[in-house]
């Protein structure tokens, strides 16, 4: 089978990568943690993920069913540079969950129709209803960094969103929507790493797009583009959480008790749902560009 976009991931790895990161790419062991700023040496272990990942997905059932049973509204947003991991977090939230209650929200594109829009109106429609858990990947913050880094916004359009964008939000949360926000922030070896294992994997090479493929080379412009974001709409009312997800393991354990320690639903079991690592699940101040 030939690679998407003629093995264009290869070649950067070849040809552009920094020499550092194609080091720690060569050199590395495939359980090898490759940040050096990561505060674990050593991915999570597959028993003891396991163990946890099937005791947060019973709580998770139980919070499911008070969502349903108390008309609450509860909107998961998951942002993240490529390869962060957003698409496999979100498969384990919903392991075990009825999927009439919990649906995934991944908007591709504007259309030429949605483009005349307010911004946010085609996300509006998307909302959570009573007794129902939605699942955003990607959302309205592709105006803060993919359209901006792409140059798919003008520099007004991107102005007015941060404008807007808290209001809006704290019109969500003082309505009832129970909201919570995730950036997931993987390091740059890793997420090469994960990319060229997607460009050699007949069943994950559709996971790839033209945009990681030229986001590779603006590393930089990006890091800049997610600490404005942060920056600019982290707030009491609809705070973010930085999810450090070189180990994904660590990743997605860490974002559903931020969940579940975060919503008060019946039978709510708090030892089974374990503490939060908040060496990699924390506010801004953990973001590592």
């Amino acid at each position: 089978m030939d690679l998407p976009f003629d093995g264009a991931i290869s070649r950067f790895f070849d040809t552009e990568a920094p020499n550092d990161i194609r080091d720690a790419i060569n050199n590395a062991h495939k359980g090898d943690i490759l940040s050096a700023t990561y505060p674990h040496t050593d991915r999570l272990g597959r028993k003891s993920y396991e163990a946890d990942l099937a005791a947060l997905q019973i709580e998770l059932v139980k919070l499911q069913a008070w969502i349903k049973t108390s008309g609450a509204r509860v909107a998961l947003v998951f942002e993240g540079r490529d390869g962060a991991g957003k698409g496999g977090t979100i498969a384990r939230f919903r392991a075990n969950l009825n999927p009439r209650g919990a649906r995934i929200v991944a908007l591709s594109k504007p259309t030429e129709a949605e483009a005349g829009q307010w911004y946010f109106q085609r996300y509006t429609a998307h909302l959570p209803t009573e007794g129902e858990l939605v699942f955003f990947d990607r959302s309205w913050y592709n105006r803060g960094v993919v359209e901006h880094v792409f140059n798919f916004c003008s520099p007004t359009e991107r102005s007015l969103f941060f404008e807007q964008v808290a209001p809006f939000e704290d019109m969500l949360v003082k309505d009832g929507v129970h909201l919570f926000k995730f950036w997931l922030n993987v390091g740059r070896a890793e997420q090469l790493r994960r990319l060229l294992s997607r460009e050699s994997d007949p069943l994950k090479q559709w996971k790839l797009s033209s945009i990681d493929v030229k986001g590779l080379q603006r590393w930089d412009a990006y890091s800049q583009a997610i600490s404005e974001t942060l920056a600019k709409s982290h707030s009491a009312q609809a705070p973010w959480t930085i999810v450090r997800s070189d180990d994904k393991r660590r990743a997605r354990l860490n974002a559903i008790r931020t969940v579940l320690h975060g919503l008060d639903y019946d039978n709510k079991d708090a030892r089974a749902i374990g503490q939060i690592d908040t060496s990699i699940c924390g506010g801004p101040d953990i973001w590592d560009a």
